[in-house]
């Protein structure tokens, strides 16, 4: 069994989660999940994230938005995403959709708002 690129794992040795980015041989190349440090992991030390522990570390699946009531610029950024998409304005739409995930974000690493 090999990991796909993208997919989220654990690497057992240090009970720490990344993302697979590649690999070579039996390493298997892994970052942080949504950028930063990267590390090589001995494939025997990787299992799958499970969804809880993606859940735990801010990771939603795709089509499922984290629940942020106290956050005002959360709705903000849903109603400039949802105005674009009915407008049929795709470049608009999608440069609205990625500030309203790179916004998602700070609700979880370091220093946002959450």
């Amino acid at each position: 069994m090999t990991y796909r690129n993208g997919a989220y794992v654990v690497d057992t040795r240090e009970d720490r989660i990344g993302q697979v980015i590649g690999g070579v041989g039996k390493r298997v190349h892994v970052r942080m999940p949504g950028g930063g440090q990267t590390w090589e992991v001995p494939f025997e030390e990787l299992r799958l994230a499970t969804r809880e522990e993606r859940a735990a570390a801010g990771l939603w699946p795709v089509g499922e938005r984290p629940s942020l009531r106290d956050c005002k610029t959360c709705p903000e950024l849903d109603a400039a995403w949802r105005e674009a998409k009915a407008g049929g304005d795709e470049v608009e739409a999608g440069n609205a959709l990625v500030a309203q995930r790179r916004h998602w974000r700070s609700h979880v690493l370091p220093g946002g708002p959450a």
